[in-house]
């Protein structure tokens, strides 16, 4: 009796990577796709939330708060939000008001574009 052989040949193997290396190439642009909107929908929401609570500051004392730090020592922040296209929480643009001192508003700076085509730093 001769025992057989047991074990994938080559050309199977090759066949299981070709078929593997298929489905990456369908899959792996939807997944990239799925990242960037992602981290624009977090974008969106972070300048919302410190927005919101500069506008609440403004309510509260009648002055806009002279940092985003500000607004985390006085508890309107838990902390300054990571920016998700830096990866970083320094790289916020603090808008100052027209008149006086201060931060009226908040843009990201990040450089680059979103999806829709309009620049990180005008969000």
């Amino acid at each position: 009796m001769r025992g057989e052989a047991r074990g994938f040949t080559l050309v199977e193997l090759l066949v299981v990577l070709a078929i593997i290396a298929t489905l990456l190439a369908l899959a792996a642009p939807r997944y990239f796709q799925h990242v960037e909107r992602s981290k624009e929908a977090v974008l969106l929401e972070n300048l919302a939330t410190m927005r919101d609570a500069i506008d609440q500051y403004h309510a509260d004392t009648g002055r806009w708060p002279e940092s985003l730090a500000t607004l985390v020592d006085k508890r309107y922040l838990r902390a300054v939000p990571v920016d998700p296209v830096t990866e970083r929480n320094d790289t916020w643009v603090e808008v100052p008001p027209k008149e006086g001192s201060g931060v009226q508003d908040v843009r990201s700076g990040a450089e680059g574009t979103g999806r829709d085509g309009t620049p990180y730093a005008e969000w």
